[in-house]
């Protein structure tokens, strides 16, 4: 069979190295992919939301199925694009996709649907939205409605910083029209996880908690980012935990988003926190995560186009996962998230012996070395026994990278906190 992964990064690299397992895959390509990618499957250089480019080269090339790695497409109308024109793709409507695409709309079909999730109120008028925030008080958390690459959510510790938040969305348009509308919630103190499901319709088979890292420096300090590391599973999520977000989470939103006649088809992500007062979520996504689908995957013991063509048919694809942990340290450019040096030459790599190598932020430059392009450059990832084990064979590989102030990683990802 014939796949198309659309996407250029470390999700979308670690889609075509579990695909590559596949017996029945014979052809990947990947539009648009990057540095890393390319002994592993074909780099085409159409861009992720050239949906009317993709479509033609789905046809040209009879691809068997498609499969979405980023939200920007998803949220474009891609999949309604494909199916209209009898094509195979994998991931949900433009009208299911909203449930990321607007936090709004997820934040109100929450409240509607009493699925837990922190106290909000959505504001266009930067007045109002100061209003509410002097009277709710600090810390609080002031986000985009729209889509802003991971970035458009900014948890203000004091009022002032809440303030310049509204600033920098409503009158500065920081995240362009994402940030046109913002949603304000109140602050949620406890641990995150995120809870992953395939689903078709009101069918949820999860997979294993992962725990990502957004925060950018050590000790979870400094600016948020799309996720600095992740690992799985994760010794402080009970199976009592996942049965409750099952239940009382991913169920009930699968089968609200019917309701509304806006069935799901695709991974579901949910990002969720451990409270005093129990389990909330704090966002939907719409697609795989990134960096957790890269410690996910890899302990997935199913075919994965096996799990898409079960899931789409409505048919449980009895997921089974391998003994073990994973974990995954990213490698950004200095100054990330604020910025994203492009062009540094990434230093010259050995084959890792007992772990894999993820390219995210990745090209070539004119003398065909490795460069970064942009803020997410790499991410290490080691499954073993253990935590301490997988985590020691990821920090002894990066040590590669002590020589050079071009890039960074954090140091303490899958330690137990």
């Amino acid at each position: 069979m014939k796949v198309l992964v659309i996407g250029c990064g470390g999700r979308e690299h670690m889609l075509v190295k579990k695909l590559n397992h596949s017996v029945r895959v014979t052809d990947i390509f990947v539009a648009p992919g990057n540095a890393g990618m390319e002994k592993e499957a074909t780099c085409v250089e159409i861009a992720v939301d050239a949906i009317d480019q993709l479509l033609d080269f789905a046809k040209k090339e009879q691809i068997d199925w498609t499969i979405v790695g980023p939200e920007l497409p998803l949220s474009k109308g891609i999949v309604d694009h494909f199916r209209a024109e009898g094509l195979k793709i994998f991931g949900p409507t433009q009208a299911a996709a909203l449930i990321e695409s607007s936090k709004d709309f997820s934040k109100s079909l929450m409240a509607q649907y009493q699925i837990p999730t922190a106290k909000f109120q959505t504001f266009t008028d930067s007045a109002k939205a100061k209003a509410y925030i002097k009277e709710q008080g600090a810390p609080i958390v002031v986000k985009a409605d729209g889509l802003a690459e991971g970035k458009g959510v900014v948890v203000a510790m004091t009022e002032q910083e809440a303030y310049q938040a509204v600033d920098q969305m409503l009158e500065g348009h920081c995240f362009g029209e994402a940030g046109t509308q913002i949603v304000i919630e109140e602050f949620l103190s406890g641990k995150e996880f995120s809870l992953f499901a395939f689903v078709e319709g009101e069918a949820v088979y999860p997979m294993i908690p992962a725990r990502d890292h957004k925060r950018a420096f050590d000790g979870d300090k400094g600016p948020n980012t799309g996720g600095m590391g992740a690992y799985a599973p994760l010794p402080d999520v009970t199976p009592e935990d996942i049965q409750y977000t099952i239940d009382f989470v991913l169920k009930p939103v699968a089968r609200a988003m019917v309701k509304e006649g806006r069935p799901y088809t695709g991974v579901l992500y949910a990002g969720l926190i451990q409270t005093d007062s129990g389990i909330k979520v704090i966002e939907f996504n719409a697609r795989f995560g990134d960096p957790e689908t890269q410690v996910i995957l890899p302990l997935l013991e199913n075919d994965l186009l096996d799990v898409i063509e079960a899931v789409s048919s409505g048919v449980d694809p009895k997921l089974t996962w391998r003994d073990g942990y994973a974990v995954g340290t990213v490698v950004a450019s200095a100054g990330y998230p604020t910025v994203s040096n492009k062009g540094m030459k990434v230093p010259e790599l050995p084959e890792i012996l007992d772990g894999y190598l993820i390219h995210a932020g990745t090209t070539f430059d004119h003398n065909h070395h490795i460069v970064s392009n942009g803020g997410r450059v790499l991410l290490v990832g080691s499954v073993q026994e253990t935590l301490a084990k997988a985590n020691k064979e990821v920090y002894h590989y990066l040590k590669n990278f002590d020589q050079t102030d071009d890039f960074f990683y954090r140091t303490d990802i899958g330690l137990i906190e």
